[in-house]
């Protein structure tokens, strides 16, 4: 045995104790803290989930009482206008963040479990468990979303604990991937390896080794899961198959849609609660964005961005002619 072997392996562990260490929810915090954009975007979502929280609060009239004229244009008593039915459009807009945001987030998570769950099993375990569970993915992968959506809404009923289910079910198989390519890198790393050589169980594994490498990148995963969920809620709701007996952006647009607000050219009755998905998206989307360069230091690189290539002028007699 040579003496460059030992320091081979100590390179080893310090590499791995470096990555282990950027793999902890520190690293998460230090990446959102630390980009411009992630703050932004976190700041976003923050006021969203204030305002869903303390929605019953907020609301200056009863969301569904009427309230005033039909499509009644903004005014000092109704900042947004009315809808079709005479109902408060800040109101509705208020009232509806509680179920675009937590149909959300719930579906998000549940993607999150699923995914992540299988992911770890198929990377980790490899052979036939991977090749079943991988088979099973592209399976449901290939499957066309919208008419999936709107086959399981109409075989299983319109409403909210459905769509949250439906949701997580349809777009977990993103997730299983992605985390399926990580664990099987992590699966072969030296301190992995060394553990296992010591007696070390599976479970053991994956819950000190595997999942500490492997948690940021399903944190990032899932905020965009985020924006995707209330993407999949509003359009669901839009098609007509959300839950009839709640309020969310969804709703609001199909109303306005159905109620011929365009017809009468009540703006206000599409355009703000269209904004709102569209700046949640755009802030889950910078988050997590954010998180995923931070963890794929190729992606911030920055002799290969376009903006940095430049021509080099000659040195020596050359660059004085």
């Amino acid at each position: 045995m040579s003496l460059i072997e030992p320091l081979q392996a100590a390179d080893e562990d310090g590499l791995a104790h470096g990555i282990a260490k950027t793999s902890r929810p520190g690293f998460v915090r230090s990446t959102v803290f630390g980009s411009p954009a992630a703050m932004a975007g976190l700041g976003i979502i923050v006021f969203f989930v204030v305002v869903a929280i303390f929605a019953p609060w907020l609301e200056p009239y009863d969301p569904t009482a009427k309230t005033g004229p039909v499509y009644a244009p903004p005014s000092g008593a109704h900042w947004l206008g009315t809808d079709d039915g005479g109902g408060d459009m800040l109101s509705l807009l208020i009232a509806g963040s509680r179920v675009s945001l937590g149909v959300g987030f719930l579906a998000a998570l549940v993607a999150m479990l699923i995914g992540g769950t299988v992911g770890v099993l198929s990377g980790y375990f490899g052979g036939t468990t991977d090749t079943v569970l991988m088979r099973f993915t592209d399976y449901m992968l290939v499957i066309p979303d919208i008419p999936l959506m709107i086959i399981a809404a109409a075989l299983f009923g319109r409403n909210l604990k459905n769509i949250v289910i439906i949701i997580g079910i349809i777009y977990w198989t993103s997730t299983a991937r992605l985390i399926r390519a990580q664990v099987k890198s992590v699966r072969e790393r030296v301190y992995v390896k060394r553990a296992q050589a010591l007696g070390a169980g599976n479970r053991r594994l994956v819950v000190k080794h595997v999942l500490p490498q492997v948690a940021p990148l399903l944190i990032a995963n899932t905020v965009l899961m985020i924006a995707l969920a209330i993407f999949a809620e509003t359009f669901i709701t839009f098609l007509g198959l959300g839950d009839p007996s709640t309020i969310s952006w969804g709703r609001l647009i199909e109303n306005a849609f159905t109620g011929e607000a365009t017809i009468n050219n009540a703006w206000w009755a599409i355009v703000p609660p269209g904004v709102c998905v569209t700046i949640v998206i755009l802030a889950c989307t910078m988050v997590g964005q954010s998180v995923e360069d931070g963890l794929n230091p190729r992606l911030r690189v920055g002799h290969l961005s376009v903006k940095r290539f430049r021509v080099r002028t000659p040195a020596g007699p050359e660059a004085s002619k």
